[in-house]
């Protein structure tokens, strides 16, 4: 395997080491020993192009059917024998014309770190023999870059890539910006959940937890190498048995050893063992326990064991280095000394086992800054004995490029859907980041007075024949041109958004008749409003109700009241509770229909029956209100709704 296929992409930004997709293997493995934690980590395994959910081989991970995507179209490649697994057999394409110029995979992600990898293949599905051009921002940060021609394994065959990065608004952005007209690929989307503390940055020396939140979330560690020493020219990331908990391929180490001919190549002595290696598969970082026992020694204690790793110099990296004392004739601490030098510059002295013993993990890491080189250079230099080494890895630090004030991305949003703006505009993900992509068009950003977000300063949407209203989250406060003339708009104008050319901005409205609540426009109706009841009409309609109400009471007390005058006698006190009785049996014997009538005097022993229940008797204390409620009861009977309804057309 050439060192072209993994690293020499040429992106016009930044571009992660990729990998043939023959060398690497796509699986997220469960740790067994904690299968607990790894049941509460959240992942995505995302069949770009896919119509179903799948299982794939080897390691049976779950693969979901292409979701979480803002456009474009699913593929085949034209040759699916050049890819052993069938998720890199599909892709899905975003061709700029229908699709706009950024598109994006908007993935929900509760806030944490992450591992997110992708796999990128043209396969000619469009046979057109041209792989595409095309950026990839994660989190509103640009991070990989494709220029065509890529070279030719890659083109057939695709290529991996891979970060860490902190994810905080609840979604996890993948975008794809065209370049000229052509059509961004992707291939596969993974993103795992790793530790908060995995890979943190707290400085030089022995790997551990802890580190610097601030750092842990404003970079991200974009994979420039992740190198497997001792092992054959594939490398750990085909074997299923690797158990990396976070899905991490490796590569092999042979393409990067510097002299790596023939003769150098029989020099160099390979180690591995079966016997298990102690503090592996430890958290933070979980690194698996079969990195640590295979390594390659350089045996004569004269040469130094030295790799280079393309890199691009504007970057700051973080190195890592992998050992452990495998060697069963290595018993005492002073047996294996070597320094390490990155860069020309004696860095460290490591002694494995003074550090940890025999047959134990020990990570140590660096971070390199100000390079001068696109090579980094790292050479292991023998003290006493053999210099030895596990694996190496090599991060750039990609600081995070501003995002959208939160505000505004919601803003910006509800605008979008009131519109009904179409595909073609380019309308995903963050509306301003990152910022050098013209990604939302007609939509211009500026960076806000505390340089801490970007903010929308200009909308060009005119001549669009948009319709639909103008939300009322979308404020002036950094906004000086506003042009939305010559659409379809309606209902009334945010006077916020009016503003704009109160304070010395530019807006224009003209050429929508339906815009209405301004200076210039007409009074807007008081009982519609953007498509449905207005706030006035929603008050008066209430108010109606309550007059309603108020009326339909007031007739009742009146009939209440007329027909009291013939059924209740007003006696002295002690007559007056047994006078409003009698009568108000009289008056229900008189309403009683024949046939009730008849079998109440068939049913000579009184018994009640559902028929001919006895009579009601209220207690002798019941007051007016009792005999109240029976007459409200009385004025909703079939018998007396001819009379209501002519008592209600008199008042």
């Amino acid at each position: 395997m050439s060192l072209l296929l993994y690293t020499l992409f040429i992106p016009i930004l930044l571009f992660s080491s990729p990998s043939s997709s023959d060398d690497l293997d796509l699986y997220l493995s469960d740790n067994e020993t904690d299968a607990a934690a790894t049941a509460s980590t959240l992942s995505y395994r995302i069949d770009c192009g896919g119509e179903g959910n799948s299982t794939a081989l080897p390691a049976a991970a779950p693969w979901l059917a292409d979701a979480f995507y803002s456009g474009g179209a699913a593929a085949a490649v034209s040759d699916p024998s050049r890819f052993s697994l069938p998720q890199q057999r599909t892709l899905r394409y975003f061709p700029p014309v229908a699709s706009g110029k950024k598109n994006c995979y908007l993935v929900p992600a509760p806030a944490g770190r992450y591992y997110l990898r992708t796999f990128t293949a043209y396969g000619d599905y469009d046979g057109k023999l041209r792989p595409p051009s095309f950026d990839v921002a994660v989190e509103g940060t640009v991070v990989f870059g494709w220029r065509s021609p890529w070279p030719e394994a890659v083109r057939f065959s695709g290529a991996y890539s891979d970060l860490f990065v902190f994810v905080g608004d609840g979604e996890a952005d993948v975008c794809f910006y065209s370049i000229a007209t052509d059509a961004p690929v992707i291939g596969t989307l993974e993103i795992v959940e790793i530790d908060s503390s995995a890979y943190n940055l707290s400085g030089d020396g022995i790997a551990g937890g802890g580190g610097e939140d601030d750092e842990n979330e404003n970079l991200l560690l974009v994979n420039y190498g992740r190198l497997n020493c001792g092992v054959d020219e594939r490398g750990l990331g085909i074997d299923e048995s690797i158990d990396d908990r976070f899905g991490r391929a490796w590569q092999s180490d042979l393409a990067f050893r510097v002299d790596n001919s023939f003769l150098s190549s029989q020099l160099v002595r390979n180690l591995e063992t079966r016997t298990g290696v102690s503090r592996a598969n430890q958290p933070p970082n979980y690194f698996p326990m079969k990195l640590y026992q295979t390594a390659v020694v350089m045996p004569g204690g004269i040469r130094a064991l030295e790799y280079e790793i393309p890199v691009d110099s504007r970057l700051d990296y973080m190195v890592w280095l992998h050992f452990a004392e495998i060697d069963a004739g290595v018993t005492a601490a002073g047996r294996r000394v070597f320094d390490v030098h990155i860069n020309q510059r004696n860095v460290s002295r490591i002694d494995i086992f003074e550090r940890v013993g025999g047959f134990a993990a020990f990570d140590w890491q660096y971070r390199v800054r100000n390079l001068s080189s696109t090579y980094l250079s790292v050479r292991l230099v023998p003290v006493i004995g053999d210099p030895l080494l596990c694996g190496l890895e090599n991060y750039a630090l990609v600081p995070k490029d501003l995002q959208t004030a939160q505000e505004q991305v919601i803003a910006m949003r509800a605008l979008k859907e009131s519109l009904r703006v179409p595909e073609r505009m380019g309308w995903n993900g963050d509306p301003c980041a990152p910022s050098s992509w013209d990604a939302w068009e007609g939509v211009t950003c500026r960076i806000d007075k505390n340089r801490s977000a970007l903010v929308v300063s200009q909308m060009d949407l005119s001549g669009n024949q948009f319709s639909g209203y103008i939300p009322d989250s979308l404020e002036a406060s950094s906004l000086q041109i506003v042009l939305l003339n010559d659409n379809q708009l309606e209902g009334q104008v945010p006077e916020k958004l009016y503003s704009v050319g109160i304070h010395g901005g530019l807006i224009d409205l003209t050429g929508n008749k339906g815009l209405c609540g301004v200076p210039t426009l007409p009074q807007c109706s008081l009982f519609w409003d953007r498509g449905g009841l207005s706030t006035g009409s929603k008050l008066a309609i209430g108010l109606s109700f309550l007059v309603l109400l108020t009326v339909a009471l007031l007739t009742i007390f009146v009939y209440h009241v007329r027909k009291r005058r013939n059924d209740y006698n007003f006696d002295i006190p002690h007559n007056l509770i047994s006078t409003a009785i009698a009568a108000k049996r009289n008056r229900y014997q008189r309403q009683k229909s024949a046939l009730v009538f008849e079998m109440e005097t068939q049913n000579v022993s009184r018994f009640p029956t559902t028929l001919n229940p006895l009579p009601l008797c209220p207690p002798p204390e019941a007051s007016i209100l009792y005999y109240l409620f029976i007459d409200i009861v009385q004025l909703f009977s079939h018998a007396n709704v001819r009379e209501f309804g002519q008592l209600m057309v008199m008042v």
